[in-house]
């Protein structure tokens, strides 16, 4: 596939600026991937959609506030996205918006920072100096990291904190949400759980490597920034049995079937911690998903070529160009896809 295949045709006033009143109030296109056949329903009404003795499996990491803004010795103006922790204390991976210079300090709010050098795909190496754990520290000068489709010109809102962060979050260090998750209540997972399906967690640090643009001219040629993952040995284990006794694995995003495509490569899932470093495209085997509940996601994303691998190009693009139609709302704060 080539890039310019991977492409629809989106008006913009239907990217979701704000996520609905409630998070349940997301409409629903089921898709059934083996005979293209489409419905339309709501979140609300997934205990119905999903079959008693599904595993329905979550991504549980938690957005931090990542994103800081600081100024060079000279007066001017950076922003930095802290992507992840490395080896040594106190040094993170960033992403930076200016000119940073091997050595030179950043003003930061209670602190500073030195940069060391630049790393392989365009972030930096930097050491931070701040008043107290670096992830407190984050909790109280951090913004939160939306999108640059989700327009706030004074900045994200508390309102933002909240909603930009599903209800079941527990491990820090993701520096963006894993969207399909946020449509989630407690309520609405308990109506699941009543339904007969299992519920399992996994974590997947959402980095760069998930919204970053493909830019090579073919799909394929696309590498992936890698991604810190968990997965427990209770989660493998049940999903292990569920798959050995014909059970579905319905995945909750396209980072949890990341993490779950990684971590089983071989059909098995395997405990333990890891880096997905796995590109899914069209031709990929699923070995460890058989359905995909995902929102609707960017033009020549490798989220797409997630979902069109899973479902087929022609199978997605007609069920995109379906939702345009019926005036669906896209991406973080959009609506969502189940796709069986």
């Amino acid at each position: 596939m080539r890039l310019a295949d991977l492409d629809y045709a989106l008006p913009p006033e239907l990217v979701a600026q704000e996520p609905p009143a409630a998070r349940t109030d997301a409409r629903l296109l089921v898709l059934d991937r083996n005979s293209d056949a489409r419905r339309h329903a709501r979140i609300i009404d997934l205990p119905e959609l999903l079959r008693a003795g599904d595993v329905l499996v979550l991504n549980d990491t938690r957005v931090i506030p990542a994103r800081v803004h600081g100024r060079r010795p000279s007066g001017g103006r950076l922003e930095l996205l802290l992507v992840r922790p490395l080896e040594r204390e106190a040094e993170w991976e960033v992403l930076v918006r200016g000119t940073p210079r091997p050595g030179e300090s950043v003003h930061l709010v209670d602190g500073h920072g030195e940069w060391i050098a630049p790393l392989q795909g365009g972030t930096w190496r930097v050491k931070l100096v701040v008043d107290g754990p670096v992830l407190v520290w984050l909790e109280r000068v951090g913004e939160v990291p939306l999108p640059p489709y989700v327009a706030r010109p004074s900045g994200p809102t508390v309102h933002d904190r909240e909603r930009y962060q599903t209800v079941y979050a527990a491990a820090p260090g993701a520096v963006a949400a894993p969207t399909a998750g946020l449509h989630f209540t407690p309520a609405l997972l308990a109506a699941v759980a009543a339904a007969g399906v299992e519920l399992r967690t996994l974590t997947l640090h959402v980095g760069p490597g998930t919204f970053q643009p493909i830019r090579t001219d073919t799909v394929a040629e696309h590498v992936m920034a890698p991604e810190r993952y968990v997965v427990s040995e209770e989660t493998a284990e049940r999903l292990n049995d569920a798959r050995a006794a014909g059970r579905r694995i319905v995945a909750v995003g396209t980072t949890t079937v990341r993490a779950l495509e990684a971590a089983g490569h071989d059909g098995r899932l395997r405990a333990g911690a890891g880096e997905a470093r796995l590109f899914i495209g069209p031709g990929h085997r699923f070995r460890m998903v058989d359905a995909l509940l995902t929102n609707f996601h960017l033009p020549r994303s490798p989220l797409l070529a997630l979902v069109a691998a899973f479902a087929g190009w022609d199978t997605i693009r007609a069920a995109y160009d379906d939702a345009v139609r019926r005036r669906y709302r896209f991406y973080s704060f959009g609506d969502a896809m189940l796709i069986t």
